[in-house]
């Protein structure tokens, strides 16, 4: 069994990032608005690392449960959720615009409602 408390810790945190995301995103209606000006790279690099942390507390989370929390919800890619942070982590100057903003307007709402549930599902 494992550490509930800081399972709902970590997903605290992650709901908090995605937050972030929503937020900062928001303003954001295409790819090109992140390349066009200063204030877009801004957000795509404050964007991009938001994405980072919710991948690396998506792996934590994977290590912290033996590998039985995330499988319980398998309507999430998280191999991509995963892979994305790898992605940005390790190629941060081939960071592509279209694949972050597709990010933020398709699969966010998706992990915020599905992050929400697990939240709900700890008590």
């Amino acid at each position: 069994m494992y550490d509930k408390t800081l399972v709902k810790e970590i997903l605290s945190q992650i709901l908090i990032a995605i937050d972030r995301v929503d937020r900062r995103s928001s303003g954001i209606f295409s790819a090109a608005d992140f390349i066009d000006s200063e204030e877009g790279t801004d957000m795509l690099d404050a964007i991009s690392m938001m994405l980072i942390a919710i991948g690396e507390s998506c792996k934590n989370l994977d290590k912290i449960t033996d590998g039985k929390l995330l499988p319980l919800y398998p309507e999430i890619d998280w191999k991509g959720v995963k892979g994305m942070r790898d992605v940005i982590s390790h190629h941060y100057f081939d960071i592509n615009a279209e694949i972050v903003f597709h990010v933020c307007k398709t699969h966010i709402p998706n992990l915020k409602e599905i992050f929400q549930k697990m939240m709900k599902d700890m008590v």
